[in-house]
């Protein structure tokens, strides 16, 4: 039986958390590539620590994306980040490039020849979910800590939160009772500063972005609101912490409030099925509950390295279905094919669409009108509800 009321915690980071950074350099990289061929592959990692980025990985397309055009992608990243410190600057920043083509050994398992079809980029398995905590159909404590720091964020870039750096952290704890949130138990926003600048006004700074997100009287006690606990952060981003994409897969996704494949997203071209088959997955899972079949919906899909079916699809509706789930798991398998190739052209990924996803979670964001986050659009609502005879 599951637990009626609990507590649940997740946590966001800033895009100038060093793992964003490299997510961001990783998703830049593969938007360049896209953009100018929308067939090329790319798995690029970034590591950034003081003063110096290095990116490595495979490649496969236009030659005109040279060592030096990654170089300039990187530094354009971190100035839009706002990285112009001692220990990490946009202008003085040491790149080095260590990117070369892609496998030939992958390649002919991912490409399409004669009869064969275009194949998974890997193995691996992949989860999408959704369920009715927010309007945007996601968990809420992932939901609300990315917005204290979205928040933060803009007043940072727009200069109204003078003395606040681009590194920081949040953390929000929800109580819950009969399984719905009611209020914050708790929340922790730890967020670099100038050296002017002490732990009250740090705090004053910080509290109308939480304030702001949270709803109407689910603010906190006071006594459990905590703004950088170790009363000083002045030394932040890569400076402080070394970043590696790919390592903030749980902030990426539910904030742990579903399963994770274990696949990172970042860095990586859409015939990667970590990538793909993720977003497909949440995408499905979000129209079943955006059609009224489940107030909670997870699925899971697998793939084989150079297979383009996938091995497996599982729907898990929690107890709250109206369908039964293997009719919804067949049903939604004919209306979204979900090969690699099937996902690609249906959500039409292949696009410079992925250096925004870096920072604030792929899911549950505004699907836009460049192809932006298509994933999250609801557009098999109605083909839902017809199939299933619901209103």
């Amino acid at each position: 039986m599951s637990l009626k009321n609990f507590l649940f915690t997740s946590e966001s980071v800033s895009e100038g958390h060093p793992d964003k950074i490299s997510d961001r350099i990783s998703d830049a990289v593969v938007d360049a590539f896209l953009g100018a061929d929308p067939v090329s592959r790319v798995a690029v990692e970034t590591l950034c620590t003081t003063n110096r980025v290095v990116l490595a990985g495979e490649v496969r397309g236009p030659d005109t994306i040279t060592p030096e055009v990654l170089e300039d992608i990187t530094r354009s990243a971190i100035k839009d980040i706002g990285y112009a410190q001692d220990g990490f600057h946009w202008e003085n920043v040491k790149v080095v490039v260590h990117v070369h083509s892609q496998s030939a050994d992958i390649a002919q398992g991912v490409d399409a020849a004669g009869n064969k079809d275009e194949g998974a980029g890997d193995q691996g398995l992949m989860f999408g979910y959704a369920c009715r905590e927010t309007d945007v159909l996601m968990p809420a404590a992932i939901h609300y800590s990315h917005a204290i720091l979205r928040s933060l964020a803009e007043d940072r870039h727009s200069g109204k939160a003078a003395g606040i750096g681009p590194d920081s952290k949040s953390q929000v704890t929800l109580q819950y009772e009969d399984g719905q949130p009611v209020r914050a138990a708790s929340v922790v926003v730890s967020t670099q500063h100038t050296e002017d600048l002490d732990q009250d006004a740090v705090r004053e700074i910080v509290r109308p972005h939480v304030t702001g997100v949270l709803p109407d009287g689910w603010m906190c006690d006071e006594v459990e609101f905590y703004v950088n606990p170790t009363g000083r952060f002045v030394v932040g981003g890569p400076d402080g912490d070394c970043g590696l994409t790919g390592r903030k897969i749980i902030v990426d996704t539910y904030g742990g409030a579903a399963p994770h494949g274990g696949g990172a997203f970042s860095g990586k071209d859409p015939t990667k099925v970590d990538r793909s088959a993720a977003y497909a997955a949440r995408y499905v899972a979000k129209n079943v509950v955006a059609a009224g079949l489940a107030d909670r919906c997870t699925i899971q899909v697998s793939y084989a390295i150079g297979v383009s079916k996938p091995l497996s699809v599982y729907i898990d509706t929690h107890g709250t279905g109206q369908v039964d789930e293997e009719r919804l798991s067949a049903t939604v398998q004919d209306m979204v094919d979900l090969s690699p190739r099937g996902i690609r052209e249906h959500l039409k990924l292949s696009r410079p669409i992925y250096a925004r996803t870096a920072a604030y979670g792929h899911f549950g964001r505004a699907p836009e009108e460049d192809g932006g986050f298509s994933w999250e659009k609801t557009d098999l609502v109605d083909d839902l509800k017809s199939a299933f005879g619901a209103r």
